[in-house]
């Protein structure tokens, strides 16, 4: 089972979600998600659990536990194209408004 954990502090590592984990049952991956241009974390992250009864275990207890202290939550992950939200393919997030004015003289 995919889990999603967000509100990670800054200073959490793969290896520091591996041990959270781990003592719920067997890790296949734990990935903190960094950012592409600062290499920072951005605060959210991703566990691989092979056994879904101890994935669901750790989602219920771990879930508004206090990390590094931060409130975490942890949930299910959804798979991308059941995520709501996104910039669906506008530029930037920006949506276009449709007015009068477009492409017109005054």
């Amino acid at each position: 089972m995919n889990i999603y954990i967000s509100n990670l502090s800054f200073n959490v590592t793969d290896d520091d979600l591996r041990d959270y984990f781990a003592e719920y049952g067997e890790v296949s991956s734990a990935k903190v998600i960094m950012d592409k241009f600062t290499g920072k974390s951005r605060g959210f992250a991703f566990v691989e659990m092979s056994d879904d009864e101890a994935a669901k275990k750790a989602i219920e207890e771990l879930d508004g536990a206090t990390v590094d202290g931060r409130t975490i939550g942890v949930s299910v992950a959804k798979p991308k194209e059941d995520r709501a939200g996104g910039n669906k393919g506008d530029a930037g997030g920006f949506q276009r408004r449709n007015n009068n004015y477009s492409n017109s003289r005054y």
